[in-house]
C-alpha cells in the first residue's frame, strides 16, 4: 500500500501519459479523490479558521504545513477504501465469494484515515463547535476563551489518551497481535500504532494552536498586504 502511494505521489510531480493504462487508472484515482474529499489541507493559507483568525510565527507554520501534508498523503486512503468496498462487495454479491481480508481492511482504512484526519481537520477548524458562550464574545475574550479551553479540556484529553495508547500499542506490538479470524489480516499492532501517532500529531497541532493565540494576544493580527 505504501510503495502504491509512493508511486501515485511521484506522478504529481512528472507529466502522465493519459493514454496508456497507467495513465487511465491514475486518472480515476484522481477522479475519485476529488469526489471524495471536499476540502484541500494542503496550505495553511487554506485554512478554514475564519470564525477566529490567528497570528502565525514560523514555528507555527512549520507545524501546521507539516500536519496538513500528512493530512493530504493519507487522504488517499479514502479512495483506496472506496475501492476495496466496491471490490468486496463484487466478490461477495456477485462471485458469492466474499474475503474476510477485505473486511478488515475495510476497517484498518478507516480507523486510520479517520484517526490521521483528526489532526489536519483541526489545523483548519474544521471539527464541529457549539459557540453558545463564545459567539456574543469579544474578539480578544475569544481568543482567553480558546486558549483555557484548549489547556483545561483539549489538552489533558490528548495526553490522557497518549499515555494510555503507548502500552496498549507495546501489548500489541509485543505479543505480535494478529486478526482473530483465521483468515485476517496480521500485524494488527499496525493499525493500533495509529492511534499513538495521531494524537502525537494531536498534541503538537494544539501547542501550534496555543502559540499561535499566545502571539496574537500579544502583538494582535498580522499586518495585511
Amino acid at each position: 500500500m505504501g510503495i502504491f502511494t509512493s508511486k501515485l505521489l511521484v506522478f504529481n510531480t512528472k507529466k502522465v501519459d493519459y493514454n496508456n493504462e497507467s495513465g487511465r487508472f491514475y486518472r480515476l484515482l484522481l477522479f475519485l479523490r476529488k469526489k471524495i474529499m471536499s476540502k484541500d489541507f494542503t496550505s495553511v493559507g487554506s485554512s478554514l479558521d475564519k470564525k477566529l483568525q490567528l497570528r502565525h510565527t514560523s514555528l507555527t507554520k512549520k507545524i501546521d504545513d507539516f500536519v496538513l501534508k500528512i493530512g493530504e498523503v493519507f487522504n488517499w486512503l479514502w479512495v483506496f477504501l472506496v475501492i476495496v468496498i466496491i471490490l468486496n462487495v463484487v466478490l461477495r454479491y456477485v462471485f458469492k465469494n466474499g474475503m474476510i481480508e477485505l473486511e478488515e481492511l475495510q476497517w484498518h482504512l478507516y480507523c486510520i484515515g479517520w484517526l490521521v484526519g483528526l489532526s489536519s481537520t483541526y489545523i483548519v477548524d474544521a471539527h464541529v463547535r457549539v459557540d453558545v458562550l463564545s459567539e456574543k464574545l469579544s474578539y480578544r475574550k475569544k481568543l482567553w476563551f480558546e486558549l483555557f479551553g484548549i489547556l483545561i479540556l483539549f489538552l489533558p484529553f490528548v495526553i490522557l489518551v497518549l499515555y494510555y495508547a503507548v502500552p496498549f500499542f507495546e501489548l500489541s506490538w509485543t505479543t505480535s497481535e494478529r486478526s482473530t479470524s483465521a483468515n485476517g489480516l496480521p500485524a494488527r499492532w499496525f493499525v493500533k500504532g495509529f492511534l499513538v501517532i495521531s494524537f502525537f500529531l494531536l498534541l503538537i497541532s494544539g501547542i501550534s494552536r496555543i502559540t499561535r493565540i499566545i502571539t496574537t494576544l500579544r502583538f494582535g493580527l498580522e499586518d495585511k498586504k
